[in-house]
Parts: structure tokens; C-alpha cells; sequence
């Protein structure tokens, strides 16, 4: 059948993107690792590295700058759905990230968004109880210690 197509869905703004330049390095059960260049021209980072873990309900993220440089991690919170017949992978980005800085320093954002799309029925309860269950899960993880065992499907795959 040959890889999926992966699709990127987002509320804010509402929108599907067929991620068709992304490259697949990596699919098994458990992780889907692709790398890929931004979609619209950042002055800050120019590409990437990122896996999404299927069945955890995240997505890792190494944004990288034009000198191969590490930006920051950026962790997004989604759903994952697999349309077997299609062969199609669709993320829904579920709002809430987190950003980890070279540092160490972790940064919870976007918290906001997921009450104005509850607020505007963008959203459901469940899509928000969902998201905030990964988040935690995510948090528990990166405060315990075991951020290295996520990055670790990132910082193995070759980038070239």
C-alpha cells in the first residue's frame, strides 16, 4: 500500500493541511517520526524533525534554525485517526503545547485557546477533557525525568 499521506487538522484556524512534503523516516505501531521545512517562512527555524506518538496522543517536535541549531522542542497535544482503507493519517491538534528550551525551561502555552474554542463550540468536552488528560500524561513525564526517552526518536534519526 506504500506510506500514508498524514494530514494536519487545527481549530484555530480551521483548517486541514495535507502535509505532502513532510518525509517519513520512521512508522511502526507505536511512533510515526517525519522530517519536513516550515510551511510558511519563520525567520526563527526553517525545518525539522518530529514524531508523533500514536498512541499516546502527542507529537514531539525539534525546530531547528538554518545552521542546523536547535531552537526549542515543541510538544503539541492531538488526536491521531488512521483511515486504514485510505491509507491517511489525520493529527488534529488539540491546542494545547508545550515549548521546552534548550535549557530545560518548560513552557506550557495555548491554554487559552482551548476555552475560547469551548466557549465558541469549536470544540467539544471531550476533545477538552481529552487534551488536558495528554497534557498532564506529558507533563508527568518531562517533570519525571523521562524527556530523553521521548527525544530519543528525534535526536537518533539522521536529518540528512
Amino acid at each position: 500500500m506504500g506510506l500514508p499521506k498524514i494530514y494536519r487538522k487545527r481549530y484555530m484556524p480551521n483548517e486541514t493541511v495535507l502535509l505532502k512534503d513532510d518525509e517519513i523516516l520512521r512508522l511502526d505501531e507505536d511512533v510515526l517520526v517525519t522530517k519536513w521545512n516550515v510551511l510558511h517562512p519563520k525567520t526563527q527555524f526553517s525545518h525539522g524533525v518530529s514524531c508523533y506518538f500514536l498512541k499516546k496522543g502527542y507529537k514531539i517536535s525539534k525546530f531547528l534554525n538554518e545552521n542546523e541549531e536547535l531552537v526549542y522542542y515543541y510538544c503539541d497535544i492531538i488526536d491521531t485517526k488512521f483511515d486504514e482503507s485510505e491509507n491517511v493519517f489525520t493529527f488534529t491538534d488539540l491546542l494545547a503545547d508545550v515549548i521546552i528550551y534548550e535549557n530545560g525551561f518548560v513552557k506550557v502555552v495555548d491554554l487559552a485557546e482551548i476555552a475560547d474554542a469551548l466557549e465558541d463550540g469549536s470544540i467539544g468536552t471531550a476533545e477538552v477533557q481529552k487534551a488536558l488528560r495528554q497534557l498532564n500524561a506529558l507533563l508527568e513525564l518531562i517533570y519525571g525525568g523521562r524527556l530523553p526517552e521521548l527525544l530519543g526518536f528525534i535526536e537518533t534519526e539522521d536529518m540528512e
